[in-house]
């Protein structure tokens, strides 16, 4: 059934977990306001960045924006006097700029729509509530027993997937969800072959993985109905939450921060390895789990929106396992991903960091155990542990499962190998771009390392004994000339050693040599004495030194050196 509209031509898929970071690189006065132009970069690459101009009013506008987020955001305050002095300027500059870090450093903040909006309008300034309407609409001509009955606004993080509260025209009583999600830069399946995993997905059933009503697929999108249940998801349990309310306010800031009891995480936990082992034995890739993709149904979890590693949507985690080249298999994904749901099960909040170099108390050891097998730095260098070992581990070990609900989970043999490419694809991807980072956190960390004062220092006297050892070469050199030509001076003929002479040139004749020489020319002044180099007592007598350049005056005579003569031969007889 294709209810939905082709996507268009050239359209580039985004991957919205890309982080931005933002710099204010410059400020410039215009009349009665300042603007401030932001340089914003999407990921490592500088070719992937663009400049934004924003007043002092657009950041005010967004801080209110985020004030259902309950979080104290650095916002500098407004001023109405001296607003447009330079030295206020600048410092107002430094304020903003510290905002906007607070801002791209949060988790949830920065990959909400308001911020991407403020940050990447280009991108991000279609309203998708409307367009997953006219969506729904459109399947309703087709499917006339659903009605909607309200939009559940920002339930969800996602900025391309809506929500809607929904009810059986027949069974008015009964209420569903209802979502919309447009398609991801990970969909390497077939049209066909998503639809056809799509619908497997409404004729599956597992005891640890929450039912679906219906579910369909076309060239764009995908759509999926669920059984809606009040007390929500088990990030609500943790967080003390309302299901209904908008992302940002129910876990930016909770009022409460309080762990689950070592009971309800040892039995929630299992019930989610195990079926994390199943879907791993079954060939069906995951990669998204978190807590609010469980559901709670009494003391029993199940698994929510399997629907979108087969619609190539990122993981909510990305920005962290991107950072770790071991982590390169969505069973290794899995795991890391159970690592942040065991950690805020346990604390009530995320970690503040991963890797973690060490962990608050908690209500066992037997907990920290499983949580530095993953969250660890020695884990991100090893790589993950799989579901199995932690099922072995004694935090989940003793935990005994009673639920006995019927299994029915066979995926056809051709949509198998279909998943299995795509798995390879998503995995081939997310092992290039960790690649990529790596090779740029080398190169900065090289960068820091050869700009810091220390290193400059290290360079300055580098040089300075480079240079040294430069003039003392080229003093040796030079020393040596000198003595080469001393050398050189007394090896003409065995005058008297006051007065050296030059040596014969190769090229006299035997006539030339009865000529009488000409004056020998002044002695070449003794070279510079050098303190660094001691000097060697000449041992060698007087006459073995003449002898010496005379039989070296020989050994370099050579023949062919000689001129040419003409002979006048006039003792013939003349005949007239």
């Amino acid at each position: 059934m294709a209810f939905m509209e082709k996507p268009p031509a050239g359209k580039v898929l985004l991957d919205d977990t890309v982080p931005l970071t933002a710099v204010i690189e410059a400020s410039q006065s215009l009349h009665s306001h300042t603007e401030y132009i932001i340089r914003v970069q999407r990921g490592i690459s500088m070719e992937n960045s663009w400049q934004i101009v924003r007043r002092y009013s657009d950041f005010d506008l967004l801080n209110n924006s985020l004030q259902i987020s309950a979080l104290s955001l650095p916002l500098p305050p407004k001023k109405l006097i001296g607003n447009m002095d330079r030295e206020f300027i600048a410092e107002r500059q430094k304020g903003l700029q510290n905002y906007l870090n607070v801002i791209t450093s949060n988790h949830i903040l920065s990959n909400c729509e308001l911020v991407k909006k403020f940050f990447d309008p280009n991108n991000y300034s279609v309203n998708y509530v409307e367009i997953a309407l006219q969506h729904v609409s459109m399947f309703f001509r087709s499917e006339p027993k659903w009605e909607v009955v309200e939009p559940l606004k920002d339930i969800g993080w996602r900025i391309r997937k809506k929500y809607f509260l929904m009810k059986i025209k027949n069974q008015p009583k009964e209420r569903l969800v209802l979502s919309w999600a447009d398609l991801g830069p990970d969909k390497y399946l077939s049209d066909k072959d998503l639809q056809c995993a799509v619908k497997f997905l409404s004729s599956c059933s597992h005891p640890y993985i929450y039912k679906v009503t219906f579910a369909t697929a076309s060239e764009s999108s995908a759509l999926v109905i669920r059984p809606f249940i009040e007390k929500g998801t088990l990030r609500d349990l943790i967080y003390k939450a309302k299901p209904k309310d908008p992302f940002l306010k129910k876990y930016c800031n909770p009022k409460k921060i309080q762990g689950l009891e070592l009971q309800q995480i040892k039995t929630f936990g299992r019930q989610i390895l195990e079926v994390l082992k199943f879907l791993h034995e079954r060939g069906f890739p995951y990669g998204h789990l978190h807590a609010s993709n469980v559901m709670l149904e009494g003391d029993t979890c199940r698994l929510l929106d399997l629907e979108n590693s087969l619609l190539g949507l990122p993981s909510f985690y990305r920005s962290y396992f991107t950072q770790f080249r071991k982590i390169n298999t969505l069973e290794g994904i899995d795991v890391h991903c159970f690592g942040h749901l065991l950690y805020e099960m346990t604390y009530g909040r995320p970690p503040d960091s991963v890797p973690a170099d060490s962990f608050p108390p908690a209500p066992s050891t037997s907990v920290v155990t499983v949580l530095e097998s993953i969250l660890s730095p020695e884990a991100m260098k090893n790589g993950m542990p799989t579901v199995s070992r932690l099922l072995q581990m004694p935090l989940f070990s003793d935990v005994l499962l009673t639920n006995s609900e019927k299994t029915q989970f066979k995926i056809p043999t051709k949509l198998k190998e279909a998943l299995k490419t795509a798995k390879e694809c998503i995995e081939k991807r997310l092992v290039e771009e960790q690649k990529m980072i790596h090779q740029h956190r080398r190169l900065t960390r090289a960068q820091s390392h050869h700009g810091s004062e220390e290193e400059k220092k290290k360079r300055k006297i580098l040089a300075r004994k480079k240079s040294k050892r430069s003039a003392f070469e080229s003093g040796e050199e030079q020393t040596m000339k000198y003595s080469n030509s001393n050398n050189s001076a007394g090896s003409g003929a065995s005058s008297p050693l006051t007065s050296p002479s030059s040596p014969v040139p190769p090229s006299m004749t035997a006539e030339a040599a009865t000529i009488p020489s000409p004056p020998p020319p002044p002695a070449a002044p003794p070279p510079p004495p050098n303190l660094d180099v001691p000097m060697q007592p000449d041992s060698q007598p007087v006459n073995s030194t003449s002898r010496g350049a005379l039989l070296s005056s020989i050994q370099n005579f050579h023949k062919g050196a000689l001129k040419k003569t003409e002979t006048c031969d006039y003792s013939a007889p003349k005949i007239n």
